[in-house]
């Protein structure tokens, strides 16, 4: 006999705690991005280097995203996130009190960035546990907000702090923060409510081993993973490279920074609007290729844009529909992948995302003599029509069509 089913209140209490961590990991992921001239400078590196400290993020997923997947489906979200928590928190603190050390920073930034597989791979898992499936993209888009502001937070304030704190003692207030999110989190979290959100049916899923098998044999799952990997790697490539990016035409760190808010802030407003308009309609194709055909515009900007009024509108375009893809398509892929777990399903593409650092790469490779990125930017422009082209051959789920 099924057990009744009912939604709890306190389902917001462990969204919001999951929130605020996946806040604080964004911070320490992107505050040295607005600020990469004025921190080789304190470290005494070059620019690349200071990249470094933001693609250390993705090149660490590669390797832990599944084990952090298993540990997620096999043991629980709450122990699995509570291990991130746990690292974060430790790790953030000491990259602050590694003073000018750049080695110590490294390695402290090494240890935050084996967190964010524990973090990210929870995203469908939580909303799975305590949300119907109605409303399950919504709160995955919840949690996309919650990484868009603490993005949006460490590329505004990073710029403003340093003017009056070293970067050591800027990181240090950042890991702070981060430390206080994981004791909320190991506090107030809980792995699941005494009666599930929905039926018996919309809840069982698969051993993760096994999931894991049924999920690469889905075609549409392989072309989802082949987009997020593009999507992430340019997002993540422009967050990385963001003052350098504008640096050639005459911007500022102050002009970095605000480029990298306003595309965040576009980017909070489709994370909610768009998932919501998809659980709404019952649709997630349609709102997909919505997604990557809007972001073209706004890359467009972005590349050739001199003045400061186009250049921040196409930010906050581009992060309008380029980010609100996110929520919809990990979404899709867990209902497209049943009975796949889905921490396996986000998982994987969190995997194919983080492992697009390649692109991160790729466009400090091919910068001009100058120092302008148009080359790679033109490039990315190039995989978003690719992007667009390939969510057409995408189907909507049977269980939301």
């Amino acid at each position: 006999m099924s057990k009744p089913f009912k939604l709890y209140a306190y389902r917001w209490v462990v969204l919001a705690v999951f929130m605020f961590i996946n806040l604080t990991i964004q911070i320490l992921w992107i505050s040295y991005a607005p600020v990469t001239g004025d921190a080789a400078r304190f470290f005494g590196v070059t620019d690349l280097q200071i990249g470094l400290l933001s693609m250390v993020f993705m090149i660490a997923f590669i390797p832990l995203s599944i084990p952090a997947s298993w540990i997620i489906d096999t043991f629980g979200y709450k122990l699995a996130v509570g291990i991130g928590a746990v690292l974060m928190g430790v790790f953030g603190l000491l990259r602050g009190f590694a003073g000018a050390n750049y080695s110590l920073v490294l390695w402290s930034t090494v240890g935050v960035a084996a967190a964010q597989p524990f973090l990210l791979n929870a995203w469908t898992t939580i909303p799975a546990k305590w949300f119907p499936p109605e409303g399950r993209a919504t709160a995955v888009g919840l949690v996309t907000l919650a990484n868009l502001i603490g993005t949006a937070l460490g590329m505004v304030l990073t710029p403003v702090l340093v003017e009056s704190l070293s970067i050591s003692a800027v990181q240090l207030v950042f890991g702070a923060v981060a430390a206080f999110s994981s004791v909320l989190f190991l506090i107030l979290a809980r792995e699941k409510p005494a009666t599930p959100p929905c039926e018996e049916g919309a809840q069982t899923r698969a051993l993760m081993l096994d999931g894991l098998k049924h999920a690469l044999t889905i075609k549409p799952f392989w072309l989802y993973l082949l987009v997020s990997f593009i999507g992430l790697g340019i997002f993540n490539g422009i967050t990385t490279w963001v003052e350098i990016i504008i640096r050639p035409r005459g911007f500022t760190p102050g002009d970095a920074g605000t480029l990298g808010a306003l595309m965040i802030v576009g980017g909070l407003i489709g994370a909610v609007l768009l998932p919501a308009l998809s659980d709404k309609a019952g649709k997630r194709q349609l709102f997909l290729t919505i997604a990557f055909l809007g972001a073209i515009p706004g890359l467009i900007g972005i590349t050739f844009a001199t003045s400061p009024l186009l250049l921040f509108g196409s930010a906050a375009v581009m992060g309008f529909f380029l980010v609100s893809a996110m929520p919809v398509g990990m979404q899709y892929a867990a209902e497209i992948t049943r009975p796949t777990p889905e921490g396996t399903s986000n998982g994987l593409i969190q995997l194919f995302g983080q492992g697009a650092v390649i692109f991160v790469y790729i466009m400090e490779a091919m910068k001009s003599s100058d120092g302008s990125f148009t080359p790679s930017l033109i490039l990315a422009t190039a995989l978003l029509v690719l992007s667009a082209l390939i969510t057409t051959q995408l189907k909507d789920p049977e269980r939301i069509a």
